[in-house]
């Protein structure tokens, strides 16, 4: 339809592409000016209805603030500074034209809604229409670049429970102001991925297998830990823990002591496992147990230019930079990262070293069983040897003496009276009788 304007001017109001028109103030106007914000750009005239018959306004300020109202707080990110209004006249009608340029932090939702097409729209011929998680997910790209930790979230609807028990457990206070610093939420409040994979709505899990030998052909347990990283590391801490078995041998009089797996390995393994997989690929971590060792695998290969021998040499290039920030404020990790070479000092005495395996999209570290045959250091590995001689001597003779046991290993007979007491001290062997006719058998 063709009006004048009071100068004498044409001007045709139809609905288009960059084109939107409006009887009133409805609650449509936000839908319509993030879609616009998120194309490129357009007008929507308030006081026309949509088959451009002009109708008028009669208070056109009144209209302008109310807008301005609606749409402040009510978008994310703020899109106030990309919406401008002027009042027209139009053969005596007033109207409002609201201009809408493209914003530069796309993609904008209708807040309640959030990031999800059912808060995002865009322009699709002449209608708004809600925007695909595709076209999301490349708004978001565009925007926000490469680097996963900043982001902008999907999903919007998070609790941190997990990370306000963990960052009140190193006296540190955690509110929205302390998640804005370290990058968990955008300075217009909506949340990143870094806030994601700190949240209690973490789509990424750890995985737990327990195999009964060397090989995977047989499960014993299985496991899976989720909810946010502060919450999975410590129930995968805990499972690891429980199963890090400690086994005794005996030097002279004193007793040894050891787990399978050095508690400082397993803590840098999993540390290393959480703080630098690759958490734009959704697939889960995994920790596996085997009777001779531990493997942690998470996705990822290297930071591009970085080596294994350079990680061996304490390089350390962090591909989640915010959330290592995170962890070293909380003094979970070091200020330079994780130290694979903590893992490989806790092998120093070992028969078998910790081993790093790396693919194009996978880093996996492996920590061998100490009190597996050949895991132990030389010492340690000497005395199980004996030990587990001994035990097969008895378990073929039933009871045997100490010339038996020297034969056997062609060791001294003060060598392997010292065996014996060990045996006997921690409860694996039982003396009967006395000096020539002293015998030992297995405990029942």
């Amino acid at each position: 339809m063709v009006r004048k304007t009071g100068g004498g001017d044409l001007m045709t109001f139809r609905e288009t592409e960059t084109v939107e028109l409006k009887a009133k103030v409805t609650d449509d106007i936000k839908k319509e000016i993030v879609a616009f914000a998120n194309c490129e750009g357009g007008k929507l005239y308030i006081g026309i209805r949509d088959d451009g018959k002009i109708l008028g306004l009669d208070d056109p300020d009144g209209t302008a603030l109310q807008v301005s109202n609606a749409v402040r707080g009510a978008i994310k990110p703020d899109v106030t500074m990309f919406v401008h209004y002027e009042t027209m006249d139009i053969e005596g009608q007033q109207i409002l034209a609201v201009e809408i340029r493209q914003g530069t932090e796309r993609p904008y939702c209708i807040a309640k809604k959030g990031l999800r097409p059912e808060g995002v729209y865009v322009r699709q011929g002449y209608s708004s229409v809600p925007a695909s998680e595709t076209m999301i997910r490349q708004m978001i790209k565009d925007t926000d670049g490469d680097y996963f930790e900043d982001m902008r979230s999907l999903n919007q609807d998070l609790t941190f429970e997990a990370a306000e028990k963990a960052f009140k457990s190193r006296n540190t206070a955690f509110g929205k102001s302390q998640m804005k610093t370290p990058g968990l939420m955008t300075h217009d409040g909506i949340y990143t991925n870094l806030g994601l994979v700190l949240s209690d709505q973490c789509v990424h899990t750890i995985k737990v297998a327990v195999f009964e030998g060397t090989s995977q052909n047989a499960f014993q347990d299985r496991k899976e830990f989720t909810g946010s990283l502060f919450q999975q590391m410590e129930d995968a801490y805990n499972y690891i823990d429980m199963k890090n078995q400690t086994h005794s041998t005996y030097d002279k009089l004193y007793r040894i002591d050891q787990r399978d797996y050095p508690e400082s390995a397993v803590r840098e393994a999993l540390m290393n496992m959480l703080v630098h997989r690759e958490y734009a690929i959704r697939a889960s971590s995994f920790i596996s147990f085997y009777a001779d060792r531990l493997e942690f695998t998470s996705v990822g290969g290297l930071v591009n230019g970085v080596s294994v021998n350079d990680i061996m040499m304490g390089i350390s290039v962090c591909r989640n930079v915010k959330l290592a920030n995170v962890f070293y404020r909380l003094e979970l990790i070091e200020a330079y990262g994780i130290r694979i070479q903590k893992i490989m000092e806790a092998y120093a005495e070992s028969a078998r070293k910790a081993e790093i395996m790396v693919s194009d999209n996978a880093f996996k570290i492996v920590l061998p069983n100490l009190n597996a045959p050949g895991g132990q250091n030389k010492k340690t590995a000497r005395l199980h040897g004996q030990a587990e001689s001994v035990i097969s001597l008895a378990k073929s003779k039933g009871e045997f003496s100490r010339r038996d046991v020297q034969d056997a290993h062609g060791i001294s007979q003060t060598s392997s009276g010292r065996l014996l007491k060990r045996m006997v001290d921690s409860g694996r062997l039982v003396q009967t009788g006395a000096g020539k006719n002293t015998r030992y058998h297995l405990t029942d």
